[in-house]
């Protein structure tokens, strides 16, 4: 076994048929094993993923946790290698595992990050379509000392952690003597960071490309934005800057206006859209920006007390 996938569920029907369809048309699936970590679906997922060849393991939902759940797939996992990525999202072409392994340049690596990207679909935002500037290529992340990583600017660090779980392959070895941490958002940049710290090897090859998007209403998005500004202020220190220059709504706009595959009722649709969206984005900045006047106490207590705490306002641990 050279390659195990590992995929937590919770209600995935709408995306696990075409998700599966894909991994298995891979050219190294002969060599692989999928992995499915269900936490108490309630619709037909587990229907649709026993038509596929996989092991199924089944938690509770109020046993869900981003890092353990991931630890716990990984220590069941039989591959050399683990590739984790999420239940809607689908290889971008049948070398995606290929071009994962193709990261592991030497045999330092303890793991590669590939990218997720938005096809050019009409249901899906035109802004964040998938337009390539140039050829992707494979870059290494590495510091011998710790201090060199330390004194990196905040912006600096979090592009060298800029790791995602949606996909990324990692040497199983590895993950096991640095598992993810108990973490119900951010598993993933906190173990980039935890390797370079170590001294650990890390490389990003976005060549390695999966279709992935999230419809998000300006509430979600909200909580999102916010929840985003935070670990990033706690791991990296990291403070987000707002982004309401009327030149970024005008940006917006000329993508949508000037994109060929959309209708003319489409593209007044994703305008309004945009135009939301980007007020609620700002709306997160801003007020993340304000509690971190009032202290870090201050900032964690109010965090974990309006996301977790409150019935009406916590975010989906599954779609962060």
């Amino acid at each position: 076994m050279l390659i195990s996938i590992i995929i937590p569920v919770f209600n995935g029907a709408y995306w696990l048929e075409e998700t599966l369809s894909a991994i298995v048309k891979q050219t190294l699936f002969d060599k692989s094993e999928i992995i499915i970590i269900d936490s108490g679906s309630t619709d037909k997922s587990l229907e649709i993923v026993a038509r596929f060849p996989v092991k199924i393991i089944q938690i509770s939902s109020t046993d869900f946790n981003h890092g353990e759940t991931r630890n716990l797939g990984v220590r069941e996992a039989k591959g050399e290698y683990v590739v984790l990525t999420v239940q809607d999202a689908k290889p971008a072409d049948d070398f995606w595992l290929q071009k994962l392994l193709d990261g592991f340049i030497h045999s330092n690596v303890s793991g590669v990050c590939g990218y997720q990207i938005v096809p050019h679909d009409p249901k899906m935002n035109p802004v964040y379509w998938f337009r390539p500037q140039s050829e992707p290529v494979i870059t290494e992340f590495h510091f011998s000392d710790p201090e060199d990583f330390k004194r990196l600017s905040p912006l600096e660090k979090r592009r060298a952690c800029g790791w995602d779980d949606v996909t990324a392959m990692y040497r199983r070895k590895d993950l096991l003597e640095k598992p993810f941490r108990k973490v119900f958002f951010g598993e993933d940049i906190q173990w980039a960071k935890d390797m370079l710290l170590s001294g650990g090897h890390i490389v990003l090859n976005h060549a390695a490309r999966v279709y992935h998007y999230h419809f998000d209403n300006p509430e979600f998005s909200f909580k999102r934005v916010y929840t985003e500004s935070f670990f990033k202020y706690r791991l990296f220190q990291l403070i987000p800057s707002l982004n309401n220059s009327i030149l970024d709504y005008l940006r917006d706009i000329k993508i949508i206006v000037t994109e060929q595959k959309l209708t003319l009722s489409e593209k007044y649709k994703w305008i309004i859209y945009n135009i939301k969206l980007r007020n609620a984005k700002n709306v997160a900045i801003r007020q993340f920006n304000e509690d971190l006047k009032k202290g870090d106490d201050f900032l964690e207590d109010n965090f974990y007390a309006r996301f977790l705490s409150s019935p009406a306002a916590p975010v989906p641990v599954h779609d962060l």
